[in-house]
């Protein structure tokens, strides 16, 4: 899967709908046929990884009434497109805990996933009873449980494995976001993608999820192009220098590594003052 990683924060179903005289839910139906037109358009604007901030942790918290409706919201969504998402090479995964959701909800979308699993044009990524900060939490505690010893340049020890923890995913490219999008006005994240945010080129807009299309994801795409991203670098003056920022960022990893490993073996072979003796 190649392209860009970019992920949306779905906000303002509820607020579009409240200023139009209807439900809540009626937003948030509305908002699904946001989710297919942003899907449909993604691969065309050099998209290979599309996650999509569906439901939160905290959302549980709102009244039951409508977490109920976008529990069956999502449900008919799986049902409804998974075909569609097979006919177009779009592989389905939902991330986030699944140990809160209705049995049905978590049938359909194994089913999804295991339907559209070698879809190849587009990675659709939906978080759903998901927490960054959580994600973390737990990729912390896998990290801690790995055996003791082992080689920071190879195992437990790297950026790079726990990058791998908290996305819950080999794949190297969902571990980084490139872009990520909010709408409705707000500017925050929400506990989204905290980690894989780090180097993520931010835009904000106040279109309303149910009203966001094709249109606003290309010109979400065009302004990040137009970005320079230089990952705490400064670009060189004369734009060369042995392949400038690129070839720079490609080295970081291994400077990572290295340095992981000698401040591992430089520790080993001295004592460690405690804090209360700095």
């Amino acid at each position: 899967m190649s392209g860009l990683h970019a992920a949306i924060i779905m906000d303002g179903n509820g607020r579009w709908a409240v200023a139009r005289g209807r439900s809540r839910t009626a937003g948030h139906l509305a908002g699904a046929d946001a989710v297919r037109r942003t899907v449909e358009a993604a691969p065309g604007l050099g998209i290979g990884i599309l996650t999509l901030y569906a439901f939160s942790s905290d959302n549980w918290r709102r009244p039951p009434e409508e977490v109920g409706a976008l529990m069956r919201l999502l449900r008919r969504y799986l049902m409804a497109e998974t075909g569609r998402c097979v006919e177009n090479g779009v592989r389905v995964q939902v991330i986030g805990r699944r140990d809160r959701l209705a049995g049905a909800l978590v049938r359909e979308i194994e089913s999804a996933e295991r339907a559209t699993a070698r879809g190849e044009k587009l990675w659709l990524r939906i978080a759903v009873d998901y927490s960054a900060r959580d994600a973390i939490v737990r990729a912390a505690r896998r990290l801690a449980a790995a055996p003791a010893g082992a080689d920071a340049e190879s195992d437990a020890g790297s950026r790079e494995v726990f990058s791998r923890l908290v996305a819950e995913c080999s794949e190297p490219h969902a571990q980084d976001l490139d872009l990520l999008i909010r709408t409705g006005g707000e500017k925050r994240l929400s506990d989204f993608l905290l980690w894989e945010a780090a180097y993520a080129e931010l835009i904000f807009t106040d279109r309303m999820w149910p009203d966001f299309g094709a249109a606003d994801l290309e010109d979400a795409v065009r302004e990040f192009r137009h970005r320079e991203r230089r990952f705490g670098m400064v670009a060189p003056a004369n734009g060369g220098g042995g392949g400038g920022i690129a070839a720079a960022v490609g080295q970081i990893p291994r400077d990572i590594r290295s340095a992981t490993a000698r401040l591992k073996r430089a520790v080993s072979g001295s004592s460690v003052p405690s804090a209360s003796n700095p």
